[in-house]
């Protein structure tokens, strides 16, 4: 029964987080924010830019583990207090490879730790935007983080 479930909310997770899409009007023009799953050329995370096309989702995810290793201090008060959970942050990655629009949500008394994984994200690199239709545009990408004290 626990894994029914289990994958019915990894489903309906994984349908809500990357398949809407968004519609932003600027000047009376519509901007397209497309999720990272459908967008024909990811961006590049720098370190990435001589892999091969096919192999920079790989590179693009390794590098952003490394950034998250590097950057991540649990935070003393959420030690203090015994505060764990998981923290989703979704953030774009605008046309000029900056990062934007940063949100996060996680447990009920987890603002320490969203706080602290938005600050992560938003120390991300400048990368080379993604492309769709060969024009750079806005890509959603969600990222989970799982705050435990062991």
């Amino acid at each position: 029964m626990k894994k029914i479930y289990f994958s019915i909310f990894i489903f309906v997770l994984s349908n809500t987080v990357w398949s809407q899409e968004t519609a932003v009007i600027q000047n009376d023009t519509i901007e397209e924010i497309i999720p990272i799953t459908i967008i024909e050329e990811i961006p590049v995370f720098p370190g990435c830019e001589d892999v091969e096309r096919k192999e920079r989702w790989d590179c693009f995810q390794l590098k952003l583990n490394e950034h998250i290793q590097k950057n991540l201090k649990y935070p003393k008060e959420a030690e203090k207090k015994g505060i764990v959970g998981r923290v989703t942050v979704i953030f774009v990655i605008n046309k000029e490879g900056e990062i934007e629009n940063i949100v996060s949500r996680g447990p009920a008394n987890g603002k320490i730790l969203e706080d602290e994984a938005r600050r992560i994200v938003s120390l991300l690199p400048k990368m080379t935007p993604g492309f769709q239709r060969g024009k750079p545009v806005k890509v959603r990408y969600a990222l989970p983080f799982n705050f435990n004290l062991k």
